[in-house]
């Protein structure tokens, strides 16, 4: 098995992703706006994947709700932005944290019956008012202990409908003042605050998976961004931080890292995260990563191993009246607890 998350080209899977993936097992897959039409043919390309690898094979995608949804309407329902639970949270905590879990786990709901089985969220970054926007209302709070709180409910949600969440973008975006997709954000933040902004991970340090922030960090390493750090991959994240799950890097196709595929890909693995995340779906560059590099190591297959433990296949299905009536009292407990923040 490769330690590659992937990206397909398109809504099926073409002859030649076949023959690859069956010959070259990447270790899971993840799904974008491009891979999808409609509930059908979602699902019929899920199956595939899983008939393919012979397994529960991750399959991720990035639905976090508000701007960053892959699955949009008329097909399925939009939901809040993790933002639109900050004013609810200020009038009454424990309310936020029940609105966000009944949230997410119609969200979870939502992914089991398409055959998708993570979900890359909750964001635990903290919103900063000179933060460039790429976070702005993705992040629940500017304060890191309710990021945290919202934070946990999220995954909590998740872990209710039997989806794994993943945690992002460690060790935190919110300083950045750029867009790593574009460009490489470089903060100068003081030792206090990128402290401060750890916070949430380190409450969420048991969560299974976690992403990593294309971010330098001068106070920690002036040369290389968090991706690319041995320093802080060995000594923050897992040491400081204390997290032990699989450790996936942001998409190695984003502009703030530069070089090849390959060069980008062999570099993630070297600095200390466990798999690379590769989302183009362009076949040449996966084709050369997934022959490029060395199979999984055996820490790394133990830790995607324990985050796959978590995956709880529900028998949901929308076609059921009982089980869309389950999902819409969820998404009407949401509502109605929301409207009490904003009276």
């Amino acid at each position: 098995m490769k330690p590659v998350f992937i990206g397909i080209e398109g809504p099926h899977l073409t002859p030649q992703e076949k023959i690859l993936f069956k010959e070259v097992n990447p270790a899971g897959y993840i799904l974008f706006q491009r891979n999808i039409t409609n509930r059908i043919q979602l699902r019929n390309l899920t199956d595939m994947l899983h008939d393919i690898s012979g397994w529960n094979i991750p399959i991720l995608i990035d639905q976090e709700g508000g701007r960053v949804a892959r699955m949009r309407p008329p097909i399925w329902p939009s939901f809040p932005a993790a933002g639109c639970f900050d004013a609810l949270y200020q009038k009454a905590p424990m309310t936020a944290i029940e609105a966000v879990r009944a949230n997410t786990t119609a969200l979870a709901y939502l992914l089991q019956d398409v055959g998708i089985n993570v979900d890359c969220m909750p964001l635990l970054d903290i919103r900063d008012p000179k933060g460039h926007n790429i976070i702005g209302d993705r992040s629940f709070s500017d304060n890191p202990e309710q990021v945290a709180a919202l934070g946990q409910a999220a995954l909590d949600g998740l872990a209710t409908g039997g989806i794994c969440g993943v945690i992002k973008h460690i060790p935190g975006h919110g300083q950045a003042q750029v867009d790593s997709h574009k460009m490489l954000p470089i903060v100068e933040a003081t030792l206090t605050i990128l402290e401060r902004d750890i916070i949430p991970f380190q409450r969420l340090k048991s969560a299974k998976m976690a992403m990593t922030a294309h971010v330098i960090y001068t106070e920690w390493d002036k040369r290389n961004c968090a991706t690319y750090s041995p320093f802080v991959i060995c000594k923050i994240i897992r040491q400081k931080i204390g997290f032990e799950g699989l450790l996936m890097s942001d998409d190695i196709g984003m502009e703030a890292l530069e070089g090849d595929a390959v060069t980008r890909a062999t570099r993630v693995l070297k600095a200390g995260c466990d798999v690379v995340l590769h989302c183009s779906g362009q076949y040449e560059e996966m084709h050369n990563i997934l022959y490029a590099i060395d199979d999984i190591s055996s820490e790394a297959s133990n830790r995607l191993q324990q985050a796959t433990a978590s995956f709880k296949p529900i028998d949901f299905n929308f076609d059921k009246p009982e089980d869309k009536a389950h999902f819409d009292g969820l998404i009407a407990k949401r509502d109605a607890l929301l409207r009490v923040g904003s009276i």
